[in-house]
């Protein structure tokens, strides 16, 4: 009798509880959508594209429970010059965050790999202004505590353009 007592709770307690709650993707349509609205959002301006930029852009967000954004932090940028056409996405993408049940704000950590599909001819053209810009490259770094309580890491978005020369 003791054994179908025990045998009962614990299976109306594994019901009951569940390892990892399934959460769905917190952007409107899933990964595939997010990463295509940011290709789509993101221009790679002329000068980005002059000097050579590429780099790794880390931010954290803030979302509430309409998918606003309402709060946005640089934790890392290769440079500085990279971050601009970024934000510019990330406001773009107001009210297509999906925020937890029962949370009024979730905080997102997004990161963006900005690269360049260099010319098919063996050029040393542009090696040289890829060397040239990390020489001269102005990197944003948080020198602080970073907190983080309960926040949801996005996949890296990667952002390649072509270069002509």
């Amino acid at each position: 009798m003791n054994r179908i007592i025990l045998l009962t709770i614990s299976l109306f307690l594994s019901i009951y509880c569940r390892a990892q709650q399934q959460l769905a993707f917190p952007f409107q349509g899933g990964h595939q959508a997010m990463t295509q609205f940011f290709k789509d959002s993101i221009s790679v301006s002329p000068e980005l594209i002059k000097i050579k930029a590429n780099g790794t852009v880390i931010f954290k967000f803030t979302a509430d429970e309409k998918g606003t954004i309402k709060k946005l932090v640089i934790y890392y940028a290769d440079d500085a010059i990279l971050a601009p056409p970024l934000i510019e996405a990330l406001k773009k993408s107001n009210h297509k965050w999906v925020v937890p049940d029962n949370e009024k704000f979730h905080d997102f950590i997004l990161s963006f790999s900005i690269g360049l599909t260099p010319p098919r001819a063996g050029s040393p053209s542009p090696q040289k202004a890829l060397y040239n810009f990390f020489l001269k490259r102005k990197p944003i770094l948080s020198t602080n505590q970073v907190p983080l309580d309960n926040v949801t890491l996005l996949p890296t978005v990667v952002v390649n353009y072509k270069i002509d020369e």
